[in-house]
């Protein structure tokens, strides 16, 4: 980081209720001055799909039980649940010189590093964000940004139960595959896969690197 650019605060949440978390991300974004220091948010959630704002209902095909939840982000339809590390990124985009599509890439290829440590050869597609191996998604990208501030961020599955993304078409893709880490190389801890993650997140997340 800059000498003038605060590091982000990075934050643990454990298992929170999407909306809960969604609110608060909000009143941070409505309430942060211009001094306020970037924040970076770890959090599991319980099963619960979520739409973007300008999500097509038809692609929520049987959710049952799990409850939808129209929010403000970008994107179409996914899936939160159990095992899939999820991590909003509340930032200054001016301060640190980057734009929506310069985040979205940073938060892309912060995963792509990670996971080629553990023999995981992954790519993005400029076409539909996230990430993705052999052409099924791996993790998940929706953001927001106010006040050119953002929030929302990635969601990484790790360790699932994938059979919910049965019941969507995720991210608006019919017959796209899902995967976790589990599947492809045999990680299934959380705090292992964020302790991985995070230096490469701030490494990318870097001032001035979006520009």
């Amino acid at each position: 980081m800059t000498a003038d650019v605060p590091a982000p605060k990075l934050c643990e949440l454990g298992v929170r209720p999407m909306p809960e978390v969604w609110a608060e991300m909000q009143e941070l974004t409505s309430e942060r001055g211009p001094d306020a220091p970037d924040e970076i948010w770890f959090v599991e959630h319980p099963p619960v799909f979520t739409l973007g704002m300008r999500a097509d209902r038809k692609h929520v095909l049987a959710p049952g039980e799990i409850p939808v939840v129209q929010i403000d982000r970008g994107g179409q339809v996914t899936y939160h649940g159990p095992g899939q590390q999820v991590v909003y990124v509340l930032l200054d985009l001016r301060r640190l010189g980057f734009n929506p599509r310069t985040l979205v890439q940073a938060l892309e290829n912060a995963v792509i590093d990670t996971v080629a440590a553990y023999g995981v050869t992954a790519s993005a597609r400029r076409d539909a964000p996230g990430i993705y191996v052999a052409g099924r998604k791996l993790g998940a990208i929706g953001l927001r940004v106010r006040r050119h501030c953002s929030y929302h961020g990635l969601a990484v599955n790790v360790a699932m139960d994938l059979a919910p993304f049965g019941r969507i078409n995720p991210c608006g893709y019919e017959g796209l595959e899902v995967t976790d880490l589990r599947a492809l190389c045999g990680i299934a801890d959380l705090a292992r896969f964020r302790a991985d993650l995070t230096p490469h997140l701030l490494e990318r997340l870097k001032p001035w690197r979006g520009s």
